[in-house]
């Protein structure tokens, strides 16, 4: 289509479909050399590269999100200078009635802007399955992974204190942040669900003196967390194991305390139930489990099928908080406090990108580079729809009360915010 088209045509067809965007400046760059400025005055903050006739006849004919991703890894599609930015250029055209001279637009925002809308509605969720899932997501080599995410090696949503704030800060400030809401206290028994690579059994161990556990299902996670506990000469007070939650009902001593972190979005709508249930049985009574997991946001559509769903994270689905809180509420959890990071989130997968664009080079060595640009999108696309509202990133604190409705927590939340006061390496 495009391509028989003259340039006054091509012009006219692009002035009207972005005559009234307000966004960053962009421009649009086709394989036969012609270019399209929105805005003459200033430079682009991006450009949007179609560079063959197969792209463009992929975007008209076949439409779909899976094979505009699939286009996008192979360099089919492109996005030059800020991959921020194009996500402004997406959420204008996908408002816009569709023509056959604007769907080449459409489509192409529509890859760039759905992989931030995660993952599809009614997935199977057994446990073959979800640990299939999580292999093909972190089972990919630590050197991948050890570049981007900073010295604490923490895949969660950080907790920046201002917005200028360094990833690995954050990143501290989060992990700390868990224990304190939690309370930890010396020589309690902490788990970690989907502990990752155990930072914050790490950590937990070292400064609060708990006797900390993690469980994951990734055998190179649990390789990583091994190593780095023998590292620390934290083999007394802090272990990891290939276990699946729902497996928790053969633990003989409960704990004191139980977080999750990052891997909420794995467990399914239709077994939210036996999730609570688990953890909650799992729990001593009086003791305290945070929940820190991504939440669809309740205007936004649970999405049937998706890149990532095929390419990142297979079976992920994300609920609503309500759906989260009726949940938990029904196990017989007592919900004691709800933060939302949504901004928080969305500065941490900035950070992600810049970092993994920074180290290009030292990543190409161990994956192919369409793992490298599968990661880009994924994490540029989940930033925009953090940006804007669409997914929610929620810490809740839940209590297991006692038969007397004791959950020995204090009136306020002031000691999660007050200067640490440590002895001998303890928090107290």
């Amino acid at each position: 289509m495009m391509q028989v088209l003259g340039k006054e045509q091509r012009t006219k067809a692009f002035n009207s479909l972005f005559g009234d965007y307000g966004g960053p400046t962009f421009a649009i760059h086709l394989w036969d050399g012609w270019c399209w400025h929105s805005s003459e005055n200033q430079k682009p903050a991006c450009t949007i590269d179609v560079r063959s006739a197969d792209a463009l006849g992929l975007l008209i004919e076949n439409p779909d999100e899976v094979g505009l991703g699939e286009a996008f890894v192979r360099g089919d599609i492109d996005v030059k200078g800020d991959l921020f930015s194009v996500f402004s250029v997406g959420e204008h055209v996908l408002t816009r009635p569709s023509t056959l001279r604007q769907e080449l637009f459409q489509l192409l925002a529509a890859t760039l802007v759905g992989v931030g809308n995660f993952f599809r509605n009614g997935s199977r969720h057994s446990p073959s399955r979800d640990r299939s899932a999580i292999e093909h997501h972190y089972d990919q080599p630590f050197e991948f992974y050890q570049p981007w995410l900073g010295k604490t090696l923490t895949y969660s949503c950080a907790y920046f204190h201002e917005e200028g704030e360094t990833l690995d800060s954050a990143q501290e400030h989060k992990i700390d942040l868990l224990c304190r809401k939690l309370r930890l206290q010396p020589f309690e028994q902490f788990l970690d669900i989907g502990c990752g690579w155990g930072s914050l059994i790490l950590h937990a161990a070292k400064e609060y003196g708990a006797y900390a556990q993690g469980i994951t299902l990734s055998k190179e996670q649990a390789r990583v967390a091994e190593m780095r506990i023998e590292e620390a000469h934290l083999t007394q007070s802090c272990k990891v194991e290939l276990r699946d939650y729902r497996t928790l009902d053969n633990v003989t001593v409960p704990f004191d305390k139980i977080a999750s972190v990052g891997m909420f979005e794995h467990v399914g709508l239709k077994n939210l139930p036996q999730y609570f249930t688990t953890v909650r049985k799992a729990l001593k009574p009086g003791g305290t489990f945070l929940n820190h997991g991504i939440a669809r946001a309740h205007h936004s559509p649970a999405r049937k099928s998706s890149f990532i769903d095929r390419y990142v994270f297979p079976d992920g689905e994300l609920v609503t908080l309500s759906q989260a809180l009726t949940a938990a509420e029904s196990a017989g959890f007592e919900v004691r406090d709800v933060e939302n990071l949504r901004e928080h989130y969305d500065l941490t997968l900035r950070r992600w990108v810049e970092h993994l664009q920074r180290h290009a080079n030292a990543v190409l060595e161990h994956v192919p580079e369409s793992t490298y640009r599968t990661w880009l999108l994924y994490m540029a696309g989940s930033a925009a729809a953090f940006r804007r509202g669409d997914i929610e990133l929620y810490q809740t604190l839940l209590s297991r009360s006692t038969d007397r409705g004791q959950c020995h927590l204090p009136l306020t939340r002031e000691d999660w915010y007050l200067p640490s006061v440590c002895n001998e390496g303890v928090k107290v």
